[in-house]
C-alpha cells in the first residue's frame, strides 16, 4: 500500500483536537490551518466529543460522524485510548494514520505490548501508521503541517526523516531561520509500521525532493534498506547520519572477525554498498545537504581555489589533497589572462591568490576565468575580511556567477562579525558557505564519492556450483550434539563443498595413525589438535609445524594431546589433524560476523600477525558483487603487499576474489553461521592460487538462525 496520503491528503481528521491553546491537539489543528492546508477545497475535521467548534472549524464526536471520506487521521490523545481510536479509523476506512501520542515502546514492556496491539489493529484494517511517539509530518508543497512543530518551514528541495523528534524540532528551527529549505519532514518516532525504507520508496520519484536526509538510530531490516537505498541513490543522493554505533557493537565474540566487526563497521559497509553518503556529524549532514540540494553535480575531482590570503589557500590545498581531491591545472589561456589582469604579486596558478587588497571586481575577473577553464570541476572561493575587502559586493559577485555556472561553487568567508552581511547574501543565492576550508573540502569529497557510486554499475551476484547438502549434513550433526563450534578438522569438508582449496589432511586418533598418514601424504607435515571444544589451537600449544620424520610426528602428537588435556581437561579430544605442509605465501584473513541489522558482514585483511597488530581490515555485507570484492582488496592500508613490493611479485588477486565471493555465498546460504574465520588463507604469486589453511566457525541455534534468515532476505514481518 502506498503512503501518499501522508503527504497529499484532501482531508485530515485530528482525533484529540482541543479548544485549549496549551494542548497538542490545539497546536496540530492550528498548524494545519496556518500552514495553508484549507486551500483548494481541502478539509480539516477536528474530533472532540465535548466541543462543537475548534478554531472556527466544526468539531465532530467521532470520525464515524464525518459524512465525507477522510484520507489522513492524526491521533493526539492519551495512550490508553489510542487502540480504540485506531480501530474506529479502520472502520471509517482511513488508510493513513499519524499517532503523535507517547506511552508505547519507549515506556517499557507494557508500552511495547500496547505498540504491538497498534500494529495488529493497523494490519487488520490494512492501514499504514507513522509513529507512535512522533512529532508528525510536514509537506511544504501540499501544503501540509500535520505536526505540533512551531511553525511551517520554508519550501526547499530537501526531504528529511528522523527517528528523533527532538532533533526534528531543531532541524525545523534551522529551516525557519533560512538555513534549510524542506520539501518533506517526517518524525518516525517508534517506527511501529512506516520506517526509513517506506519513505525511501515514497520519495524516490518525488520531484519536489532533490536530496533525502536521514537521521537513523537503528534499522530493523538492514538488507532491505540496502536493496532499496541502492536503487534510490542511483537517481538522487541520500545523506545519512547514524548515531549509537559504538555500544551496539560491543558484545562477546570468539573469533578474530568478531573482535574486529561491530555495528559501526556494518553501517559503514552497508552505506557504502547502498550509495548512501554518510555524514559524520550533524554539521556534516547540513553541509552535504546544502551542496546536493543547490549545486550542480561534481563531474570530476579537479578543484580550483581563489583566495585573498596565502595561508587559507594553503590550508585549503592540504584539505583537498587529504580528501583525495586534486588541484585543477589551468589551461594556458586561463593562466595568461589571470597574469595580465592581476597585480604582479598575485598568483595566477592554482590556488589563485588575488591578494589582500582585492575588491569585488578582481574576484569577479578571477572567478569568471576559472569557471571558463575546461579543466576545472569545482571552485572554492575564500575571502578573509581585510581592510580593502568589499564583502557584500564580493558575495553578490560569487552568488551571481555561481547561479550561472555548470560546476559547483562553494564559498569560504572566514570570520564572523565582519562577514555576516556577506554570508546572508550567499544564503540568499543558495551558495554553500563554510567558515573553514576543511569543511568545504569535505563537502567536495562527499560529492565526489556520490559521483563515483553513480558511475558504478548495479551489482550482479555470482552463484557458484556448491554442495549445500554436504554442509547441511555437517551442521545438522553438530547441532544434534548440542554443539555450536566447528573446528578445523570438521571445517575442511565445508570449504571443499564451496570450492576452496585446502591442503591434504586427515584426522589421526593415535600417534601410530598420525605416522601412517604423514607417510602417505608426504613430509614435511603439520599437526593440529582436533577438538570441538578448542577453536584457538595455538593458545594451548596445539600446533606443530615442519615435522620431517615419523619420530617428529609421534613426539608432536604426544605433546599436543598432553597440552590439550592439561590446559582444558574437560575438552573432548579427537586426536590430531595431520596436514600437508604448504609453501609460505602471504597470509590473509577472510571472516564473517553476523550483524543483528544487516546479516553477514564479511571481513578481508592481511592475516597472521598483521591482523593481530594492525587490525587492517575492510568489510562488506553479503551478498556482494565481484566489483565490490575487488574494492575490498584496494581498501586495506597494506594493499601494497598485494601488489608486490621490494622484489616480491604480485599475489593472485583472482584467487582472493574467488575466495571472498564463495565465502559470501556460504554465509548467505546458511544464516545459522554466526561467526567464521579463515586465518590464514595463504595466497601465492599471480597465477598460483591460494589455499585455506585453518578455519573455525560458530553456529547459532536453529530458532535464532531462522530469525536471521528472515532478516537477511527481507521476508520478516
Amino acid at each position: 500500500m502506498t503512503i501518499e496520503a501522508f503527504f497529499q491528503p484532501q482531508s485530515v481528521a485530528v482525533i484529540g483536537a482541543s479548544t485549549n491553546a496549551t494542548k497538542l491537539g490545539h497546536a496540530v489543528v492550528a498548524n494545519l490551518i496556518d500552514g495553508g492546508f484549507l486551500q483548494d477545497g481541502r478539509a480539516i475535521y477536528p474530533i472532540n466529543p465535548k466541543a462543537s467548534e475548534i478554531l472556527g472549524l466544526k468539531a465532530y464526536p467521532s470520525v464515524l460522524d464525518v459524512e465525507d471520506s477522510i484520507d489522513l487521521a492524526i491521533i493526539v490523545i492519551p495512550y490508553p485510548h489510542v487502540p480504540q481510536a485506531l480501530r474506529i479509523c479502520g472502520e471509517k476506512g482511513i488508510q493513513s494514520v499519524i499517532v503523535i501520542s507517547a506511552g508505547f515502546r519507549e515506556a517499557g514492556m507494557e508500552g511495547l505490548e500496547r505498540e504491538r496491539e497498534l500494529v495488529e489493529i493497523a494490519r487488520s484494517y490494512g492501514l499504514r501508521l507513522i509513529g507512535p511517539n512522533c512529532l508528525g509530518v510536514i509537506d511544504t508543497f501540499t501544503p501540509l503541517n500535520a505536526s505540533f512543530s512551531a511553525g511551517m518551514p520554508p519550501q526547499g528541495p530537501m526531504a528529511f526523516m528522523s527517528q528523533s523528534g527532538a532533533l526534528g524540532t531543531a532541524i525545523l528551527d534551522w529551516a525557519q531561520a533560512g538555513r534549510l529549505g524542506l520539501s518533506k519532514f517526517v518524525s518516525l518516532g517508534n517506527k511501529a509500521d512506516v520506517d526509513e525504507v517506506d519513505l525511501l520508496r515514497a520519495w524516490a520519484d518525488d520531484e519536489t525532493s532533490k536530496v533525502i536526509l536521514c537521521y537513523i538510530e537503528g534499522l530493523p531490516d538492514g538488507q532491505e534498506f540496502i536493496r532499496v537505498a541502492r536503487q534510490v541513490s542511483k537517481h538522487k543522493p541520500i545523506v545519512a547520519l547514524k548515531s549509537g554505533v559504538t555500544q551496539a557493537g560491543s558484545r562477546a565474540v570468539s573469533s578474530h572477525t568478531g573482535s574486529l566487526a561491530g555495528s559501526e563497521q556494518a553501517y559503514e559497509a552497508a552505506f557504502r554498498q547502498a550509495g548512501v553518503v554518510r555524514a559524520g556529524s550533524l554539521q556534516d549532514l547540513f553541509d552535504y545537504a546544502l551542496a546536493f540540494a543547490y549545486l550542480p553535480p561534481l563531474q570530476g575531482d579537479r578543484i580550483a581555489i581563489i583566495t585573498n590570503a596565502g595561508g587559507p589557500g594553503i590550508l585549503a590545498t592540504d584539505a583537498l589533497e587529504q580528501a583525495d581531491l586534486q588541484l585543477a591545472r589551468f589551461d594556458v589561456e586561463c593562466i595568461q589572462a589571470l597574469e595580465q589582469f592581476l597585480p604582479d604579486a598575485a598568483s595566477a596558478a592554482n590556488p589563485v591568490d588575488v591578494l589582500g587588497d582585492a575588491r569585488a571586481d578582481r574576484y569577479r575577473f578571477a572567478l569568471e576565468r576559472v569557471l571558463a577553464d575546461p579543466h576545472v570541476d569545482g571552485v572554492l572561493v575564500i575571502l578573509t575580511p581585510q581592510a580593502m575587502t568589499e564583502i557584500p559586493e564580493t558575495a553578490e559577485v560569487i552568488g551571481e556567477l555561481a547561479r550561472k555556472a555548470d560546476v559547483p561553487v562553494i564559498a569560504c568567508f572566514m570570520g564572523e562579525a565582519r562577514v555576516e552581511e556577506g554570508t546572508r547574501i550567499l544564503e540568499r543565492y543558495r551558495v554553500p558557505n563554510f567558515g573553514f576550508p576543511e569543511r568545504a573540502a569535505q563537502v567536495f569529497a562527499a560529492m565526489s564519492r556520490y559521483r563515483r557510486y553513480r558511475q558504478e554499475p548495479i551489482p550482479t551476484y555470482e552463484r557458484f556450483d556448491t554442495d549445500q547438502a554436504a554442509v547441511r549434513a555437517i551442521f545438522d550433526e553438530v547441532l544434534s550434539q548440542g554443539r555450536v563450534a566447528i573446528g578445523d578438522a570438521e571445517a575442511r569438508a565445508i570449504l571443499q563443498a564451496y570450492g576452496l582449496a585446502i591442503p591434504e589432511s586427515e584426522l589421526a586418533s593415535t600417534p601410530e595413525e598420525a605416522v601412517e598418514i604423514a607417510g602417505r601424504i608426504g613430509y614435511p607435515v603439520v599437526l593440529k589438535v582436533a577438538s570441538p571444544d578448542i577453536l584457538h589451537k595455538t593458545d594451548v600449544g596445539g600446533v606443530r609445524v615442519g615435522l620431517e620424520s615419523p619420530a617428529d610426528v609421534r613426539d608432536a602428537f604426544d605433546l599436543i594431546t598432553y597440552r590439550a588435556q592439561r590446559y582444558l581437561p574437560e575438552a573432548r579430544l579427537w586426536g590430531c589433524l595431520v596436514q600437508k605442509m604448504v609453501p609460505q605465501g602471504l597470509e590473509i584473513l577472510i571472516g564473517m560476523n553476523r550483524d543483528p541489522q544487516f546479516g553477514p558482514l564479511v571481513t578481508f585483511g592481511l592475516g597472521g600477525i598483521y591482523v593481530e597488530i594492525l587490525k587492517d581490515v575492510t568489510f562488506r555485507v553479503a551478498p556482494f558483487s565481484r566489483q565490490e570484492a575487488q574494492a575490498m582488496l584496494s581498501e586495506i592500508r597494506t594493499r601494497a603487499l598485494l601488489d608486490g613490493m621490494r622484489g616480491n611479485p604480485p599475489v593472485d588477486k583472482q584467487a582472493l576474489l574467488e575466495a571472498l565471493l564463495r565465502i559470501g555465498q556460504l554465509v548467505t546460504d546458511f544464516p545459522e553461521i554466526a561467526e567464521l574465520d579463515i586465518n590464514p588463507f595463504m595466497v601465492y604469486e599471480e597465477g598460483q592460487g591460494g589455499i585455506a589453511l585453518d578455519m573455525r566457525l560458530i553456529l547459532r541455534p536453529p530458532s535464532a538462525a531462522h530469525t536471521s534468515a528472515n532478516l537477511d532476505t527481507g521476508s520478516g514481518p
